[in-house]
C-alpha cells in the first residue's frame, strides 16, 4: 500500500502538469479558433478541482493498480490508454452528438490527447511505485 502514495502523486503531477501545458498551448489557437463562442471569457477552476481528483482515482483503479499487480508498465500503459480513450470519447462524442457547432477536429485531437496523456500519467505513477520498492 505504501507504494500507492508515490504512484498517486506521480500520476497526479504528470497528468495535471502535462494537461496545464497542453491547455496553455491549445486553448486559444485550437479551442477558441474552432468554437470560441462556446468558451467562457474567464476559465472557471472550480469544476477542475472536482474533475482532477476523480479522474486521477480512475487512472489509479483502472490502470496503475492492475499494472502494479501484473508488474508490467505495458499493462499499465494500455489500460490507461483505453481508460483515457473511453473517458475522453464519452465527453467529446456526447458533445458532438448534442451540441450545435461542436468541432469534429477538436473531438479528434482531444481523443488522441486524452489517450496519450492518461497513458503517460499512469506510466509515471507505475514507475514511481516501482522505484519506491527498490
Amino acid at each position: 500500500m505504501t507504494r500507492l502514495v508515490p504512484a498517486t502523486i506521480a500520476t497526479a503531477l504528470a497528468y495535471v502538469c502535462f494537461d496545464a501545458f497542453w491547455l496553455s498551448l491549445t486553448a486559444d489557437p485550437l479551442y477558441r479558433g474552432e468554437m470560441g463562442y462556446l468558451l467562457r471569457d474567464e476559465f472557471d477552476f472550480r469544476p477542475v478541482l472536482v474533475f482532477y481528483p476523480v479522474y486521477i482515482a480512475g487512472i489509479m483503479v483502472f490502470a496503475v493498480m492492475p499494472g502494479l499487480a501484473a508488474q508490467s508498465w505495458a499493462a499499465t500503459a494500455w489500460r490507461a490508454a483505453l481508460f483515457g480513450l473511453v473517458a475522453y470519447a464519452t465527453y467529446d462524442l456526447t458533445n458532438l452528438a448534442t451540441l450545435k457547432g461542436w468541432s469534429v477536429m477538436v473531438t479528434a485531437i482531444d481523443l488522441v490527447w486524452g489517450t496519450c496523456l492518461t497513458a503517460t500519467a499512469a506510466t509515471a505513477g507505475y514507475l514511481a511505485a516501482r522505484l519506491q520498492e527498490h
